[in-house]
């Protein structure tokens, strides 16, 4: 863009090029796009975002010091647990010899697609396919111990 040069009296419109703008511009695009295409995102995962996709999940599962196992079994304390391990829940045979550790990865996997991480289990669910959802999710599940506190 060509602006008037305050400077120069010498040419009346004399114009001079402004480049120092555009180049800031410029570094504020990359170093924007570099955080935005990190792995694992620079965007921080949100409880508060993960606790309404939690809503999909509500029918058959809770969470909570008043959490009880309903249609699925709770999900507190679920990260470090193996799968078909809550105590009074009748899980599948799938479930139970799926000898999974639920970390970040194998959960992102599961409730991708349930039936196809455990053939076998008896959740009925076509899965969250938005990965940014699903990090929510987890950062909304991990507030909860094993008793349902939320940490």
């Amino acid at each position: 863009m060509a602006v008037p040069h305050p400077e120069n009296t010498e040419s009346p419109g004399a114009t001079r090029r402004n480049t120092a703008g555009k180049g800031m511009q410029r570094l504020a695009v990359v170093l924007i796009l570099g955080l935005l295409l990190q792995p694992g995102s620079a965007l921080a995962q949100s409880p508060e975002a993960g606790e309404r996709v939690f809503v999909q999940c509500r029918a058959c599962h809770q969470v909570g010091e008043t959490a009880r196992n309903i249609t699925g079994p709770h999900l507190n304390g679920l990260f470090g647990r193996t799968s078909g391990s809550v105590e009074g829940y009748a899980y599948t045979a799938a479930n139970k010899n799926a000898g999974i550790t639920w970390t970040d990865e194998s959960f992102r996997e599961f409730v991708t697609n349930p039936r196809a991480k455990i053939p076998g289990t008896k959740m009925i669910y076509a899965g969250i396919k938005n990965p940014d959802q699903i990090t929510d999710l987890i950062a909304y599940l991990k507030q909860y111990d094993p008793s349902g506190k939320r940490q």
